[in-house]
């Protein structure tokens, strides 16, 4: 298998290594991938790359989760991850300063190749592009750090024409007081013995939208060791019009039965299971007579308040008649119980015919009955905290990302949790991990510990029916329905080369900060 690409020609030529091998395809240790690769290789190989890295980005997304970037485990435990994917490249691996320049090469391509296959597999939808996009960025970052500490990253912004002059020592001791206060808690002599950068705060929207860095007409002032969140923001956008134009190509490769099943194979993967697949369930088989109980010991919350909703309205919006009947349909409900499940509670405020004629043909089409007879899969994690967000009215959406903190905090409360269980749970919501606190809320309520983060309501669903026994006093009491206050959200149409990362603050609020600053 050969990949092409017409850039390869404008690389300046440097020494070849030994067996032919072209140094200056790859000059620097951290790439953009920019440039298709053009190497031949076997779909084994293809194969077997791809893999490796996706193993890799599921770990990043994993260590995520479940730590702080800037925390001792997090940094051990990545490092530990791409010293295996990439043993002669990584600058923390001990015996990378015992590799050849033919091992780096290896490891170089490796890194190179494996990227563009994802690349090619993860383009394919909205959700698949915005997963993929996270995690490079998130292993570009780390990576970049870790090539800053060992001091090799001026060629690589050289290479890729990264160009950020320092101010001037007129200009820093001008708005010292300024720089001092930024959000780093640095001292007179800190910020003078610094570089700072001055770039347009569209560049740095993430300190700008944690306030770590001073905006003065329009511009930031970024100290040396906040840059790399600037590179990370090029390299995001980079990528994102990268996946956007590959999208448009992908249909070129059609007509070819070698390649199209391993990339659909490989982005089926980045989830986990997608639960379309009916098996049997720990514990049996639901019956319809059963969800009520059965929705208060293994429902994770998001689908329990969905439940108790419906029973106590008799009806839901359709965000939420969407994520609750696509998860009844994961846990093993038939398109027959499906729909007398809906129709019970809905015919308590309207006629059948109504029913029949509104709401019947969205059940049949989420089971791949009506319209373009697709099998819809139950949502993830990621897909409810990260797209249609809950409006006035709604009740769908991620319990601990779309429920006021306050209320939240009061919700959790009647489940009993313990005052360490319960400060826990709201110190992962308020850092924003949102899938780690719902196992968190597991592990206390079922009396484990030690689990893996959840990506999936239904991985939720299925741990809780393997037989342990919840914490289930509390969860009879108030509805966690009543009083619930959202978040104040708007839904705003995306493109795929400007997909948000973080909405906790869009641009227009980013556009005010900066312009009164």
């Amino acid at each position: 298998m050969q990949f092409s690409g017409s850039a390869r020609g404008n690389l300046v030529k440097k020494p070849v290594l030994s067996g032919g091998r072209e140094e200056s395809r790859y000059p620097d240790r951290l790439q953009m991938y920019k440039i298709p690769p053009t190497d031949n290789i076997s779909l084994e190989e293809f194969e077997e790359l791809a893999i490796e890295r996706l193993k890799v980005l599921r770990e990043v997304e994993t260590l995520g989760i479940r730590f702080k970037r800037e925390s001792k485990e997090y940094k051990e435990k990545m490092s530990k991850h791409l010293s295996d994917f990439l043993p002669h490249l990584y600058i923390s691996n001990m015996y990378s300063s015992k590799s050849t320049a033919n091992d780096e090469y290896d490891d170089k391509r490796k890194d190179h190749i494996s990227h563009f296959i994802l690349r090619l597999a993860y383009c394919r939808s909205e959700d698949l592009r915005r997963w993929f996009l996270l995690q490079e960025s998130e292993l570009f970052r780390f990576r970049f750090v870790t090539e800053e500490e060992g001091k090799g990253v001026e060629e690589f912004l050289q290479h890729n024409s990264l160009s950020y002059t320092p101010i001037g020592e007129e200009e820093k001791t001008t708005f010292l007081e300024k720089l001092r206060d930024s959000g780093y808690n640095l001292t007179d002599a800190a910020v003078l013995a610094s570089k700072y950068y001055k770039v347009h705060f569209t560049e740095a929207l993430d300190l700008v939208r944690s306030r770590k860095v001073f905006l003065r007409e329009g511009s930031a002032y970024i100290p040396h060791q906040s840059l790399v969140s600037i590179i990370t923001n090029v390299f995001r956008t980079q990528l994102s019009h990268a996946l956007a134009v590959t999208a448009r190509a992908l249909p070129y490769l059609e007509e070819d039965d070698r390649l199209l099943p391993r990339l659909s194979n490989l982005s089926r993967q980045y989830l986990g299971q997608d639960y379309s697949q009916k098996k049997n369930i720990a514990g049996g088989k639901i019956t319809l007579d059963q969800i009520d109980a059965v929705s208060q010991k293994s429902f994770p919350l998001c689908m329990r308040q969905l439940h108790q909703n419906l029973r106590e309205n008799h009806h839901l919006k359709h965000g939420g008649r969407m994520q609750y009947g696509l998860f009844l349909k994961g846990i093993g409900l038939t398109l027959e119980e499906s729909l007398a499940f809906w129709r019970t509670e809905f015919i308590r405020i309207m006629d059948l015919d109504k029913f029949d004629k509104q709401y019947a043909y969205n059940i049949r089409h989420n089971y791949g009955k009506e319209g373009k007879r697709a099998d819809y899969t139950p949502y993830s994690c990621m897909k409810i905290i990260m797209s249609n967000q809950p409006g006035p009215g709604d009740c769908h959406g991620c319990t601990y990302r779309h429920t006021d903190p306050d209320l939240l905090r009061q919700q959790l409360a009647r489940h009993k949790l313990g005052k360490e269980g319960l400060d826990e749970i709201m110190k992962l919501v308020k850092e924003t991990h949102y899938q780690l606190a719902c196992t968190r809320f597991f592990e206390v309520t079922h009396n484990v510990s030690g689990l893996s983060a959840f990506n999936h309501p239904n991985q939720y669903f299925e741990e809780s029916r393997k037989g342990a026994t919840p914490n289930l006093s509390g969860l009879q009491s108030t509805p966690l329905s009543q009083g619930v206050k959202r978040e104040s959200t708007s839904s705003t149409t995306q493109s795929n080369e400007e997909m948000a990362i973080d909405d906790e603050v869009d641009d227009q609020q980013l556009m005010e900060i900066a312009m009164n600053a």
